[in-house]
């Protein structure tokens, strides 16, 4: 039976929009949440030769279930080989042997800075967000990054009350400025559109609409006055085979953790 045309939800054409970004072969340092979804998909589809490291020390995971944490057991367990958290860092991003790094965020802005730490005063935050992690690390030596976040004015903000990952900083020059040896971010993948940054200037505008979604929801979803490229694609919707696999990828989490498996 076909998958009719618009017959998913947001939530499934951005895991799928993100997956497909993931190219076979590549090595990709995975996010918990969205990211994992995401790249243990693209493993499930068109990149069964991915290489998935996750920050606790598994290389190759190839996890029947998403993981609930970087310290799931099941992450070890399907790992072609488990080496220490420090020699992941050093060794495998530091060396600049990460391809992909796969970031989720609580908040972005223009230039693809990422906020994970606190929304509102840092001594007096309105909200205390689950930290840094290893994604400032990431962000900064991983050969390219991919965000992936839902869209909304709190996301997509004109100022992040804290930089906690650099994108490209102030844009322009400033990422190689400050030395960072990685790329940067190259798209950040929403529910509404994939963005990616622009040429000299390094602002994030859009570059690809999903299916039904309009340029008055994205501005409307945006904090800042996003712009939209020139040659404005609209992103393909998912196939019946990205459906299936990502919906079974959800079931079986699902039955695994006791929980719907389907949003952080």
């Amino acid at each position: 039976m076909s998958a009719q045309v618009h017959d998913y939800s947001t939530n499934e054409m951005m895991t799928v929009a993100a997956s497909r970004r993931l190219g076979n072969g590549s090595v990709c340092f995975v996010g918990i949440g969205l990211p994992s979804k995401a790249a243990n998909l693209a493993r499930l589809t068109h990149a069964p030769d991915v290489v998935l490291i996750y920050e606790s020390g598994p290389i190759g995971a190839k996890p029947s279930v998403l993981p609930l944490s970087i310290g799931d057991g099941e992450l070890a367990e399907t790992a072609d080989t488990v080496v220490p958290t420090a020699e992941i860092f050093r060794y495998w991003l530091q060396g600049g042997r990460i391809d992909v790094g796969f970031l989720g965020a609580a908040q972005v802005d223009r230039y693809g800075n990422i906020n994970t730490t606190v929304i509102g005063d840092y001594h007096q935050p309105k909200v205390r967000l689950p930290g840094a992690g290893g994604a400032p690390e990431i962000a900064g030596s991983a050969k390219k990054v991919l965000i992936i976040l839902k869209q909304s004015h709190r996301t997509f903000v004109d100022k992040l009350a804290f930089i906690t990952s650099v994108g490209f900083g102030e844009g322009g020059e400033h990422r190689k400025q400050l030395g960072l040896p990685g790329n940067g971010p190259v798209g950040i993948i929403t529910d509404l559109c994939i963005m990616e940054p622009e040429a000299g200037s390094n602002e994030f505008v859009v570059t690809s609409l999903h299916p039904g979604v309009t340029r008055e929801q994205v501005t409307e979803n945006t904090g800042w006055a996003i712009r939209f490229a020139a040659q404005l694609g609209e992103t393909a919707a998912p196939t019946e085979t990205e459906l299936q696999a990502l919906r079974a990828l959800e079931a079986r989490t699902a039955a695994a953790h006791g929980q719907a498996g389907g949003d952080e």
